[in-house]
């Protein structure tokens, strides 16, 4: 993950208030529902309690706080957030939620609030490891309906065996038996599997593939966009931003040191 400690503000970003009127904006509401994953440690994940913990649910809860709104969670896997945005089951969408040209078809996004890349966790006892051209003719898991292992072939040219698992921790039990030799997908997500996992698996820190993530919001909210966006840089302005990094990745292999100023998405 490179932290953006110091983020770009854009020509329109002025807060609540400006532009269109605040009809059908997520301004007009006092509590906002937002989703969150419940299945990536270090990010979202909820608790036996029903509660919800990790990284996204603390920049929704500063979000919701900075704006003078209240907040309460509901869960939101991968497949499940575009269709809860649209059907208006909530209002923000902070679940790794990675900004493409597609999505933006159909929702629009506030941020990026973190940048972060693709990589590779492996065993601990693997140093064989060290960037992505060593996976020539290795086994790689990735999860289902992602393109993660795919991208490594298309963009380094490597010669991989890729094998499905439906979910994290099957391609984390095909990791720890040895039936494959890596998982890729993006770093914040490894990260926190580490961070759960403890000794037994190392963060190769390859960094590629960049994926900007950001919070969705449906289309025709800028009032409720730009509002976000103001949000977010406070949080990096005030320090929040990189207190929350080194809570929930300290440890893990991620460098939080790196910074990077990103440029925000337009509020349409």
């Amino acid at each position: 993950m490179r932290l953006l400690a110091t983020v770009l503000l854009l020509g329109g970003l002025m807060g609540a208030g400006c532009g269109a009127s605040e009809e059908g904006s997520i301004l007009r509401e006092r509590t906002w529902t937002v989703g969150v994953r419940p299945d990536l440690p270090g990010l979202g994940l909820k608790r036996a309690d029903g509660t919800f913990e990790g990284f996204d649910v603390d920049v929704a809860r500063y979000v919701a706080g900075r704006l003078g709104r209240k907040v309460t969670f509901v869960q939101a896997l991968a497949a499940d957030r575009i269709p809860k945005l649209l059907s208006g089951e909530v209002d923000l969408m902070v679940a790794t939620f990675s900004i493409t040209a597609d999505r933006k078809n159909e929702v629009a996004f506030a941020g990026p609030y973190y940048v972060s890349y693709q990589d590779l966790l492996v065993r601990s006892d693997d140093t064989a490891i060290k960037n992505v051209r060593d996976l020539s003719g290795r086994r790689i898991c990735a999860v289902r309906g992602t393109d993660a292992a795919q991208k490594v072939a298309a963009m380094r040219g490597v010669s991989v065996r890729i094998t499905h698992a439906d979910d994290y921790d099957g391609c984390m039990a095909l990791l720890r038996g040895r039936q494959v030799d890596a998982l890729t997908t993006n770093d914040v997500i490894l990260a926190g599997l580490v961070r759960r996992e403890g000794k037994g698996v190392r963060l190769v820190s390859a960094q590629y593939a960049e994926q900007r993530t950001g919070i969705g919001l449906r289309k025709g909210d800028p009032d409720g966009c730009e509002a976000v966006n103001k949000a977010i840089t406070e949080m990096y302005q005030d320090g929040t931003a990189e207190r929350l990094v080194r809570r929930w990745f300290s440890g893990t292999g991620l460098d939080p040191s790196i910074i990077e100023v990103p440029q925000f998405e337009g509020c349409d």
